[in-house]
């Protein structure tokens, strides 16, 4: 490379530090006069901004800084790089446990769980009958709503011969002895499987009630003029085409859950559960927040699933984006 090259480059190099400063000024400039032109509208969303800011913007920076740091909360967080990160994926056995455990749970329970609740909101929206459709809706709801109703399959599950799932065994003449349930690492995850499925009627189902009762029904007699002929053609054609917001919505709030799995897994297993078969991700996040207050350490568990929990949401927005098409 001649001189008079490598004097450009160097040049060019230099001018990209201001280049970006005036980009900034102008953006900045640009934002102030939207902010003038409608500030009754940004007076109005003030407020959610201010509360987005202090509650999730702030907290998130704060765990994204202090996973680089050994914080106990008694000293002043001390600087150490990377060591967190790397701790977790070469010296933590447990987190690997831990992971396989929470992405076991979010491809079985999530799916299924999405589209569990999106066929029977499918099924309970063709109920003609108002009251019986509030009921059906209430019925699917309830086990949400109440979030103490898992204790239910502790008394089924439960590990002595008052339990119903063991009555019924020894009844039946299937066992002989009571089943130890969550003492038994055999049992543990596929029990757990059940009862989150149970539980996944929540935020998303409504919304995916909300959004079948709000389609255009106009729209389904142009598409039978347009050639369609069943009700999947219809379903897969018009329906989820109209409803895609509820449908996004339903998505993050079933990877959120899906991903955020702890308190009814120890409420049932225990915590730490047997062989640490119900452990996951979230479960070794209060493990070490909560109880050994390795904050540093903490925070670099907190990264990751936030991490993790975005590529999820923008894998679902392309998938979904394609819906229809």
């Amino acid at each position: 490379m001649s001189k008079k090259v490598q004097t450009e480059h160097i040049r060019d190099d230099r001018k990209l530090p201001l280049l970006l400063m005036e980009y900034g000024k102008i953006k900045a400039k640009q934002l102030g006069k939207s902010i003038m032109k409608h500030k009754l509208s940004y007076f109005f969303i003030a407020p959610y901004c201010l509360l987005f800011i202090m509650f999730y913007l702030v907290p998130v920076c704060t765990s994204i800084g202090l996973s680089f740091t050994y914080f106990n909360v008694l000293e002043p967080p001390r600087f150490i790089g990377w060591k967190n990160y790397i701790d977790l994926f070469f010296a933590d056995e447990i987190f690997l446990t831990a992971v396989k455990n929470t992405f076991l749970f979010a491809v079985i329970t999530g799916p299924v769980g999405y589209f569990l609740a999106l066929f029977i909101a499918w099924m309970i929206n063709d109920i003609k009958n108002s009251k019986i459709r509030a009921f059906l809706t209430l019925i699917f709801y309830a086990p949400t709503i109440s979030g103490q109703a898992y204790i239910v399959w502790k008394y089924i599950f439960s590990s002595d011969t008052y339990g119903l799932a063991n009555g019924w065994l020894m009844k039946l003449g299937i066992t002989y002895s009571a089943n130890l349930w969550f003492e038994d690492s055999r049992y543990i995850m596929p029990i757990l499987i059940i009862v989150i499925l149970w539980m996944s009627m929540g935020t998303g189902f409504l919304s995916f009630i909300a959004g079948l009762q709000n389609v255009d029904r106009s729209l389904y007699e142009a598409g039978y003029m347009d050639g369609i002929r069943n009700r999947f053609q219809e379903l897969w054609y018009i329906t989820l085409p109209a409803m895609k917001e509820q449908l996004m919505f339903g998505a993050v709030m079933t990877i959120t859950s899906s991903f955020s799995i702890h308190d009814q897994l120890a409420a049932l297993a225990g915590f730490p559960s047997v062989n640490y078969a119900a452990h996951t991700v979230v479960s070794h996040l209060v493990d070490y927040g909560s109880i050994r207050f390795e904050m540093g350490y903490a925070s670099a568990i907190a990264t990751l699933l936030f991490m993790v929990m975005i590529l999820c949401n923008k894998l679902v927005q392309g998938i979904l984006g394609r819906v229809g098409k």
